[in-house]
Formats: C-alpha cells, structure tokens, sequence
C-alpha cells in the first residue's frame, strides 16, 4: 500500500494578499460553497483537480503556488 500524501494549502495567505478576500468572495470565484472553501483552505478537505485549478485561478497563479503536497512516511 503506498505512503499516506498529504495536500497543504497557501489559502489563508493568498486570500490576504488578495486585499483580504473572504471566503465567501473566494468561493463565488471558483464556483464552489463557502463550506467548501473552509475545509479546503483548514486542510479538512482535499479539493478535486478541476476545482484546484479554479482556486488558483481565482488568484491568478499557478496551482504549485496555492497547493503543495508531502508523502508521509509509514
């Protein structure tokens, strides 16, 4: 069975630099509910591709600078 990977995200900080955008703002953005956004952005949550891509298009950056991911080792 391969190792656990684990998605971490720059939401918070992105969403500030993006003059504080709210979740709310975030969520209508990439089409998704705000709950959505929260659990994504808490870690609680991994997103889908397609919807990966629209949170980093609603920023205007690439995927790597909004999601990251980390092999945890058994």
């Amino acid at each position: 069975m391969p190792s656990p990977i684990v998605i971490t995200n720059n939401i918070r900080k992105l969403r500030f630099f993006a003059n504080e955008m709210t979740q709310q703002e975030l969520a209508e953005k990439a089409g998704a509910s705000r709950q959505t956004i929260i659990a994504i952005e808490a870690g609680k949550y991994s997103p889908s591709l397609e919807m990966a891509f629209r949170i980093a298009d609603a920023f205007g950056v690439s995927i790597t600078e909004v999601f990251a991911h980390e092999v945890k080792e058994k």
